[in-house]
Order: structure tokens, then sequence, then C-alpha cells
């Protein structure tokens, strides 16, 4: 935020893998909150994800583009009320896009793709107590970065390797507003939120809790249904 007493500086934390602390300004932040109230609505609106095991995640999502369910994509909420699901929306393509440039400039991950236009919007709401497993992105046919954007109470983002989910990580604090992106190399790296700090969102915001959103180029043309069926 601009009215840090301690500016954060931009980092790469792994190979392809940068943070760009205080990315969205407070107006921006507003607006994107906005949206986000808007495409939790229902149909196809914000939801509980139950898990194949029979446990389900403790975040609510909402989708954009392509609904995600364990473990593939669909055009419908094949696991919640089956409506269509919103289409993407310009507005995040080119925060996508600005996003990329501004936290690689002109120098992209050597294994990065050729630009594609991002098609995916996964939004997850955390509560108090919400957090996620480590875990890596893998459903998607593209491997363009995905970029992370955070709004509303700071985290703990837990950066690991690409093997496992054990160490070596790295524990890195989101706040609102923060931007994260990880490709190339990191694409495939392990990550998780192993918990959020309750009332560290901006008072002007006005969100209790945290919203993550997470930009994604799908690399599908007709729905992906290969996996567990939901």
């Amino acid at each position: 935020m601009d009215d840090e007493l301690f500016p954060r500086p931009r980092a790469e934390i792994a190979p392809g893998a940068v943070h760009v602390p205080g990315w969205l300004d407070l107006a921006a932040q507003q607006r994107l909150l906005a949206a986000c109230r808007t495409w939790a609505r229902p149909p196809a609106g914000l939801r509980t994800v139950r898990m194949p095991s029979g446990g389900q995640m403790s975040v609510r999502m909402v989708c954009l583009g392509w609904h995600w369910y364990p473990y593939g994509y669909a055009r419908t909420v094949v696991d919640g009320d089956g409506a269509p699901v919103k289409p993407f929306p310009a507005q995040l393509e080119r925060m996508a896009a600005q996003a990329l440039t501004d936290a690689y400039g002109d120098d992209p991950p050597e294994t990065a793709p050729a630009p594609a236009p991002y098609d995916i919007a996964l939004i997850n709401f955390y509560d108090g107590g919400a957090s996620m497993g480590m875990h890596r992105d893998g459903d998607e046919r593209s491997t363009a970065p995905v970029v992370s954007l955070s709004l509303g109470d700071s985290c703990v983002f837990r950066f690991g390797n690409t093997r496992n989910r054990n160490r070596p990580w790295t524990d890195v604090e989101l706040r609102s507003g923060d931007l994260f992106v990880f490709g190339g190399p990191s694409r495939p790296a392990f990550h998780g939120v192993p918990r959020t700090h309750p009332g560290t969102g901006p008072a002007a915001l006005g969100l209790t809790g945290r919203l993550n959103i997470t930009l994604r180029v799908s690399g599908l043309s007709a729905p992906q249904t290969e996996g567990k069926t939901p």
C-alpha cells in the first residue's frame, strides 16, 4: 500500500515466481471487490466444493469462464446448481496482461509459452478459519503463468517446490492489493494458504475475510470432462 511505513519491494520468490506488493491501489481493490460480489450471486454463484473423498474445502468458490470441479473443467456447474458458468470478463483479461508485464517486464520465464488469452478465474473466499492445503494447479492444458490477486485480510502464502508437498518452501505474506505471478519453471510448484490473519484487511475496503482471484489460461477448446466424476 502507498501509505506503508516501510515499503515492500518486488521480490522473485523462485525462478518465474514474482511477488508485487501493493499492485492494486484502494480504488482498484474496491472496484474488483464490487465485481466479485456480483459474480458471487446465483445462479452459478459462490459454492462450497466437495471433494471426491467426501470432505469439503473450507474456502468457498465461484468460477468464471470455465467451472472448476475436482479434478477438471466444465461449462456448467456440474457439482452445484447446474447453471452455465458466468463468462470470463474482459476486464480480468486486461488485468492479467498488465500483471504479466509488471511482474516480468521484458524478461518472461524462459519456459513460459507464447501469450494466450486468459479465460479462467477462480475466486476463493476465506473466512477467518479457512485455509488451503498444499496443491498444484494442474487441471489446465496450458502452462501459462498463474496470476493471483489478493483482497481483504492478509494471509500466509506457502510457495513450495515442484516435486512434492514437503519442504523446501517459502512463506510469503500476501496483503490486500498484492499480486503474485508464477510461471515458467515455477508453474507446477505446490502452494497453499496455511492461515489467514483475520481483521488485517483495509477498513475502507469493507470486506470481512479474504478473497483470492486466480487467473489462468485453460488451453481448452471444448468442455473438459476427464478426471473423477463429481
